[in-house]
Parts: structure tokens; C-alpha cells; sequence
């Protein structure tokens, strides 16, 4: 029974030490923003393929985000490495010069992504599934569901406070 404990405690204090508490806090007055938005309209034309790039009106879309976003300058343009993705974040990567950096939808908001976005303003582009799982994580709570798939105008913005407490909202961009 003793050695079933000091296991337990072992991998409880392992785990703690992969956890946030290793992230720096940000400066006393710096917010980390995120805004996440699902990619524009895909090619359906092709149920088979699992990689299409986007349509003429999800180009535009990607197009139009750099209206709606043209004040906010981004630290990060984060996408998954998926044609759609890519190309949506394309015409905002480039209005801020910016590379697109990949990220793993299987590892979302994990603790090297905290401190490579720590106190900055960043894009993340992804999927009907990915965004509201991406933007829970970074709440730590249940509060999004999938996005609708007829949906590509959904814009989630998550802030971080530097004390780590989460606030969000969501706008619907047509």
C-alpha cells in the first residue's frame, strides 16, 4: 500500500511540473490575445480529398479577414498545415510580415506553445473542431462547442491576463 502511495505522489509531482506553473508569468501589464477562426469555405468537389484548398469565396473570406483584423498587430500567425488553413492565414501572415508557424491540433494550448505566445497578440487558424477545443483549452473550462460546418465566419478572441485568469467572446463575421 505504502509503494501504490509514493507512486501516486511520484507521478502527481511529475505531472505538476510539466504544468503551467513552469510558464513565466507575463509582465505585470502585458495580456496575451489570441484570436481563433475556423478556415474559409473548403472545395467540396472532392469527398475524398482530405487536403482541399479553399473556393473562390473561402479566397475571399481569407481576403476579408484583413479587413476585419487590419488594426490588431499580430506577434503570430499559427495555422495547422492543412491547404485551407494555410490559405487563410496567408493574406493576414503577410499584411503583418509575418511567417505562418504550424502547430499540432493534437496539442493544443500545451506548455511550449504558452511560452512562445506569452504576452503576445496571435492568430490561430483551424478547424470547425480544433477552434472551440483550442479556445476552451486556453479557458480551461467547457465552454465552446463544434463549429456549425456551414460556419466560417466564426471569430473567437480569448485574453490572458498576466494573474492566468481567461476571459472570451465570440463574433460572427459574415
Amino acid at each position: 500500500m505504502a509503494n501504490t502511495i509514493i507512486l501516486f505522489l511520484t507521478l502527481i509531482l511529475n505531472f505538476g511540473s510539466n504544468s503551467e506553473e513552469n510558464i513565466p508569468e507575463a509582465p505585470n501589464d502585458s495580456i496575451t490575445t489570441f484570436y481563433l477562426i475556423r478556415h474559409a469555405e473548403k472545395d467540396r468537389s472532392n469527398s475524398e480529398n482530405r487536403d482541399p484548398a479553399l473556393t473562390e469565396k473561402g479566397l475571399e473570406r481569407a481576403e476579408n479577414w484583413t479587413k476585419v483584423l487590419k488594426d490588431i498587430d499580430f506577434d503570430a500567425v499559427y495555422s495547422t498545415a492543412y491547404k485551407r488553413t494555410l490559405q487563410t492565414a496567408k493574406p493576414l501572415a503577410d499584411l503583418n510580415k509575418l511567417e505562418i508557424q504550424n502547430y499540432d491540433p493534437n496539442k493544443l494550448y500545451d506548455a511550449e506553445f504558452k511560452k512562445a505566445t506569452l504576452g503576445k497578440t496571435v492568430l490561430v487558424v483551424g478547424h470547425s473542431n480544433t477552434t472551440p477545443y483550442f479556445a476552451n483549452a486556453i479557458l480551461r473550462q467547457k465552454k465552446y462547442q463544434d463549429i456549425e460546418d456551414s460556419e466560417n465566419g466564426a471569430l473567437f478572441i480569448v485574453q490572458v491576463q498576466p494573474n492566468r485568469s481567461a476571459t472570451s467572446q465570440v463574433l460572427y463575421i459574415n
